[in-house]
């Protein structure tokens, strides 16, 4: 199973805070993470590697302390339509990230923040 192409499964986990560069040097020392700086439209993006795979990363984004999630889903807007009808709150709305895909981050009812992503509209 692929992650990136199976809808509902976690696809990527990213860090978030004011010192992406700390916290990577934590989770390295921690958790014995390879971390791989790898070049992306957006710039350079630290990639956390298990064996040779990426499956996160650190963004140096203050104010968005924490893990965020990344669920991969089969189509971005009808599934945060979804989600506001059953109550949740739309934090980021559908956006396309060229080389990335398209994306949006939802609050559910209880508080939780998460993205949902269709890797395949990159």
């Amino acid at each position: 199973m692929n992650p990136m192409e199976t809808h509902g499964a976690v696809s990527w986990v990213e860090h978030s805070g004011p010192d992406a560069d700390k916290a990577r040097s934590f989770y390295q020392d921690v958790l014995d993470w390879t971390v791989a700086d790898t070049e992306m439209e957006q710039g350079t993006y630290a990639a956390i590697m298990i064996e040779e795979k990426p499956v996160g990363g650190f963004a140096p984004m203050p104010g968005n302390d924490g893990w965020k999630l990344y669920i991969t889903v089969d189509d971005v807007d009808a599934r945060v339509a979804k989600a506001e009808t059953a109550g949740a709150s739309v934090v980021a709305k559908p956006m396309t990230v060229s080389g990335v895909g398209r994306m949006a981050t939802i609050e559910d009812p209880f508080g939780a923040r998460l993205t949902l992503i269709d890797y395949s509209k990159a």
